[in-house]
């Protein structure tokens, strides 16, 4: 947030992002909260567009405070380079929807407060944002007052829900913490090794470039994957993958990935 004098007064500005594919929407949005004494918006239409312009934001030292993203969010099929990164670099994935793009700002922007704009209540999704690291989930049709207070309260520390979603949003946590804990205890009963051949999985490596990154040959990490599979209690990568995410198993470095799989095996 900054400082802007204005008739004398020293006010506290909070800078908004709003991304919406819907252009009429997102730009309606955006005049309505501009009008606010004190709020500076800018407008997004896609999670590549939300991420230029927060990489550019914090370039210029004016970085946005909170980020309002609509659940449906549409994503091109492209990927989308870091701010400075070099052109061979590994590409960041695009976020395939709103709650996506919030999850993966929580590392890239972890100072930046999110909410999530629904066209409906949804208890599953929005417990899927809070787990993400939303702090809100708002209805699109909600009053423009009880936004704002939303975004002030977020820059608070609360947490929106509307009253609804309450019972359904504990609900759903309460399950996703049980299966959480499953998975984990899963997870627990792999090797050093397997878990090594679970995070190349997890970053969608397949069977070669998981034997050139560890050093191993084809035929012992195909045997890896299989015992991998077979401790999971599942029969295919992708549900594997899967589990392991709700371990909170995250994937290999992708720059290291590439670099090794550059190498030639002699």
């Amino acid at each position: 947030m900054v400082r802007s004098p204005r008739q004398g007064v020293s006010v506290q500005r909070i800078r908004v992002l709003v991304v919406d594919d819907h252009r009429i929407f997102a730009e309606s949005l955006a005049a309505a909260l501009a009008a606010e004494q004190d709020v500076d918006v800018a407008a997004a239409g896609s999670a590549p567009a939300a991420l230029r312009n927060l990489d550019r934001a914090v370039t210029d030292g004016r970085r946005f405070d909170v980020l309002l993203a609509d659940a449906d969010l549409a994503a091109p099929l492209l990927a989308v380079p870091a701010q400075g990164a070099p052109r061979d670099a590994v590409p960041r994935p695009v976020p395939r929807d709103g709650i996506a793009l919030v999850s993966g700002l929580r590392t890239s922007h972890p100072y930046l407060r999110t909410v999530v704009l629904a066209d409906r209540d949804d208890p599953r999704r929005a417990a899927a944002a809070l787990q993400a690291g939303a702090s809100g989930w708002v209805a699109k049709d909600c009053s423009l007052s009880r936004l704002l207070a939303v975004i002030r309260g977020v820059l608070r520390d609360e947490t929106h829900l509307p009253p609804a979603l309450l019972t359904g949003v504990l609900r759903e946590l309460t399950a996703a913490r049980k299966h959480r804990s499953e998975s984990e205890r899963l997870v627990e009963s792999l090797t050093p090794r397997e878990r090594e051949v679970l995070r190349c999985m997890v970053a969608g490596l397949g069977r070669k470039a998981v034997a050139e990154r560890l050093f191993l040959s084809p035929h012992t990490v195909r045997t890896h994957m299989q015992n991998v599979l077979g401790k999971l209690g599942v029969h295919s990568t992708l549900a594997a993958v899967a589990l392991a995410r709700r371990a909170g198993v995250g994937p290999v470095e992708l720059e290291a990935a590439a670099a090794a799989a550059s190498v030639p095996v002699p």
